[in-house]
C-alpha cells in the first residue's frame, strides 16, 4: 500500500500502481470527469500515471491555472501535428504553453505562413481533436531519440536531445504524432472543442540573435467554444485600449528610428502626467522620511563588478563605454542600488541616524532584443521609482511594513484594487544563481514571509524568482480586463550591504552591517502609465490628468468672457485648456471626447449674460447650467473623495 496525500490534506491508501485517474474516481465519478491533470511531488504527470510510492498528489481541472498550463501545451501539440501535416519539409523546434495560450517555434523553410492562412491550420486542428486521441507518455533512450530526429534532418530537437541525459528522456505520442517532451498533458485531444491562431511572429532558435529565425505561431483553446468567444471579444477590448494607441491619441509619447527602439520621447502633456506622478510619490515620500538624490546614468565597471550585477549579467548586458584614458570603462546605468550605496557610503552614520531613505526617479539602460520590446511595457530606457532604506536589523519588519502601507496607497489612489501579492524567494536547488549565505537568504526570506502575513495580505510563494541577491514581495495587479501585471516590489537586501562595506556605529561603540530594503512603488513609470492607461481605458484619474477640462466658444464674440472663465480656473488650480478654433461646436466636443478630457464648459451668450457655464461629462453627460464656483467644488470634491476614502 502506499499513502496519498490530497489536495485538501486528506490522507488516503492505495495499492502500489493506482493510476490518477482511480484515485480521482475515488473520490467521485464527478469529480473525476473534471480533472484534466495532476501533479504528484511537484512533478506534472498525466491522469493516466500510476503511483507506486507515498507522495502528495494535486488534481487539476480547467479552472486551475496548472490545469489551463497541461490544456494549452497538449494544444501545442495538436498545432505542432496540423502543421506538419499541412506544409511538407517544415522542422519543429519547441512549443510551450504561456500565461494566455500557448505557441510553437517552426522552421518553415520555403513555405510561408500568414494570416489567410490561420482558417486552415485551426480547422486542421479541430480535425485532429475530435479524432479523441490518447496522449500517451513513453521513455526512449538516447540512441533512439536521436535516430528519430537525425532521419527527419531537424537539427533543432537533435540539439535538443545532445543536451539531454540518457534515461530521462521522454516522447509524447498522441493519432500518428509523436514529440519530444517532458510530460504534463489532458488525456486527450477530445477535451478541446475551440482552437484560434491569434498571430505569427519571428523567434530566434533559443532566443540567441546570432541564430536562425524561426516563425512563432501564437494560439489558443478552450474547452467550450462560448469561451473562446468570450476571450475574442476580450481581445477586441483590449485592442481599443492599447496604450500605444491611446498614448498617440492622447498626445502623451512617441517613438523615434532614428532616436533608437525601445527608447520612448515623452510629448508635453506625457511630460506633465509623469510630472504629476513623481510629485505624487515625492510628496508621500517626503511625510514617510525620504530623501531625494540624484545619480549620473553612467557608472564605472567596477560599481557593478562590486555590485555583482556585472558577474551576473555579464557583458551581453554590460556594453561598455570606453574613455581616452587606457582602461577606464564606464557602463550605462542598469540599476540604481549601487550609486545608493555610494551614496550611504559617503558619510559616517550612527544607529541613532537609522533608518536612512534614499529616494530616486533614476533612469536606466537595460538591452532587451528588437522583437521583445513593445511600447512603454518593454522598453530599452526607463525611470524607476526606485528607493533604498539602511536600517538595523530591528527596524527591518517596521519599515518593510512601512513600505507595503506605501504600496497600497500608491494603488488606492490609481484605482487598482484587483491585487494580489508574491513571495518570491531563491531556488534551494539553483544556489549558483544567487550571492550570499544560506543564513542570510533565511533571515531575509522570514523577514518578508513576516511583514505580509502581519499585514494579512493575499500572497503567495514563488520559488526560483528571488533576485540574485535577496527575496522579494511583488504585487501582482490585475486590470480592467482581468491581465494581470507585476508593478510594485519591496526586496530585502543583506548582501550588498556586505559586497560594499557598508556600516554604522552601533550603541556599544562597535561597526554593524546595516540592511538594505529595495522598493519600487511604480515599478517604472514607463510600464506603470502604460498598465494604468489599459486599465482606465485613457479615462485617467482627475487628480492625474494633464487637461481636467476644455472651454468650447460658441463664437470668438464671447472671447472676453471665456478669458475670465479660463483665469478663474487657472487661479483656483483647474488645469484648463482653450478650444478658440475655427470649427463647428460638434467637431470640438468629438475632439474632446476623443482626448478624454473629464469636463466640457460651453459658453455662448446665455452664459455670459447669466455669469454662468453651461458643463458636459465626457461621455456625454449633461450637466446643466451653474457658476463656475460650483465647477470648482465639483472638482476640488471628486478628488478629496479619491484620498480620503
Amino acid at each position: 500500500m502506499i499513502n496519498i496525500t490530497l489536495n485538501d490534506g486528506t490522507l488516503k491508501k492505495f495499492q502500489k500502481g493506482v493510476s490518477v485517474l482511480d484515485i480521482a474516481k475515488n473520490i467521485s465519478e464527478g469529480f473525476a470527469r473534471n480533472v484534466i491533470s495532476a501533479k504528484f511531488n511537484d512533478v506534472a504527470i498525466e491522469t493516466t500515471t500510476c503511483l507506486n510510492c507515498d507522495g502528495v498528489l494535486e488534481f487539476y481541472t480547467w479552472e486551475n491555472e496548472d490545469g489551463k498550463k497541461a490544456f494549452w501545451h497538449s494544444s501545442s501539440h495538436i498545432l505542432a501535428q496540423a502543421i506538419q501535416e499541412l506544409y511538407k519539409g517544415i522542422k519543429l523546434t519547441i512549443g510551450p504553453a504561456i500565461d494566455k495560450g500557448f505557441y510553437y517555434d517552426v522552421d518553415f523553410g520555403e513555405n510561408s505562413i500568414s494570416e489567410n492562412d490561420f482558417k486552415n491550420i485551426e480547422i486542421k486542428m479541430l480535425e485532429i481533436a475530435r479524432g479523441k486521441h490518447d496522449f500517451s507518455m513513453r521513455s526512449v533512450s538516447k540512441k533512439e531519440a536521436l535516430d528519430l530526429y537525425s532521419s527527419q534532418g531537424n537539427e533543432y530537437k537533435l540539439e535538443l536531445v545532445k543536451n539531454l541525459t540518457d534515461g530521462e528522456i521522454t516522447f509524447c505520442d498522441h493519432s500518428n504524432f509523436t514529440d519530444l517532451c517532458k510530460g504534463g498533458h489532458i488525456p486527450n485531444t477530445g477535451i478541446i472543442k475551440a482552437f484560434k491562431i491569434l498571430s505569427v511572429a519571428g523567434a530566434y532558435w533559443r532566443g540567441n540573435e546570432k541564430n536562425k529565425q524561426l516563425t512563432r505561431v501564437y494560439g489558443i483553446s478552450f474547452p467550450k467554444q462560448k469561451l473562446l468567444t468570450e476571450y475574442l471579444e476580450q481581445l477586441e477590448e483590449a485592442k481599443k485600449r492599447d496604450h500605444r494607441k491611446l498614448g498617440k491619441q492622447l498626445g502623451l509619447f512617441t517613438f523615434s528610428q532614428k532616436v533608437g527602439l525601445g527608447l520612448p520621447l515623452w510629448l508635453p502633456k506625457g511630460a506633465e502626467l509623469r510630472s504629476r506622478l513623481e510629485n505624487f510619490l515625492k510628496d508621500a515620500q517626503k511625510k514617510a522620511g525620504y530623501q531625494m538624490v540624484i545619480t549620473p546614468h553612467i557608472g564605472q565597471k567596477e560599481l557593478y563588478m562590486t555590485s555583482g550585477h556585472y558577474e551576473k549579467y555579464g557583458e551581453d548586458s554590460f556594453q561598455s563605454i570606453k574613455t581616452p584614458k587606457k582602461g577606464e570603462e564606464f557602463l550605462l546605468k542598469p540599476m540604481n542600488c549601487p550609486h545608493h550605496c555610494e551614496i550611504y557610503n559617503s558619510d559616517k552614520f550612527s544607529y541613532k541616524d537609522l533608518p536612512i531613505r534614499y529616494a530616486e526617479f533614476g533612469t536606466v539602460y537595460r538591452y532587451e532584443q528588437s522583437g521583445e520590446l513593445h511600447g512603454l511595457t518593454r522598453v530599452r530606457g526607463f525611470t524607476q521609482d526606485d528607493a533604498h532604506i539602511f536600517c538595523t536589523e530591528d527596524q527591518l519588519d517596521e519599515e518593510f511594513k512601512k513600505v507595503i502601507d506605501l504600496v497600497l496607497y500608491v494603488f488606492k489612489s490609481l484605482g487598482f484594487d484587483n491585487f494580489k501579492a508574491q513571495v518570491s524567494l531563491r531556488d534551494p536547488d539553483k544556489s549558483e544563481k544567487y550571492i550570499g549565505s544560506d543564513e542570510v537568504w533565511e533571515k531575509s526570506e522570514n523577514a518578508i514571509l513576516k511583514a505580509v502575513k502581519e499585514k494579512n495580505l493575499n500572497y503567495k510563494i514563488e520559488k526560483g524568482e528571488a533576485a540574485f541577491y535577496g527575496p522579494k514581495l511583488d504585487f501582482m495587479v490585475k486590470d480592467a480586463l482581468d491581465r494581470e501585471w507585476q508593478l510594485g516590489t519591496i526586496q530585502v537586501d543583506y548582501n550588498l550591504p556586505e559586497r560594499f562595506d557598508l556600516t554604522y556605529k552601533g550603541s556599544d561603540n562597535e561597526l554593524h552591517r546595516p540592511v538594505m530594503i529595495h522598493r519600487a512603488p511604480f515599478g517604472s513609470l514607463e510600464r506603470f502609465i502604460a498598465i494604468l492607461l489599459e486599465n482606465t481605458a485613457g479615462n485617467l484619474p482627475l487628480w492625474l490628468i494633464p487637461e481636467q477640462v476644455i472651454i468650447l466658444s460658441i463664437s470668438d464674440k464671447y472671447e472676453k468672457y471665456t478669458k475670465k472663465v479660463l483665469n478663474l480656473l487657472e487661479i483656483n488650480e483647474i488645469r484648463a485648456l482653450l478650444d478658440d478654433r475655427n470649427e463647428t461646436m460638434g467637431r470640438k466636443i468629438r475632439d474632446a471626447e476623443m482626448k478624454k478630457t473629464p469636463y466640457m464648459i460651453i459658453l455662448g451668450e446665455n452664459e455670459e449674460k447669466e455669469n454662468c457655464i453651461s458643463l458636459r461629462k465626457h461621455g456625454g453627460e449633461d450637466l446643466g447650467k451653474m457658476s463656475v464656483e460650483d465647477f470648482i467644488n465639483i472638482i476640488n470634491d471628486s478628488i478629496k473623495k479619491i484620498f480620503n476614502n
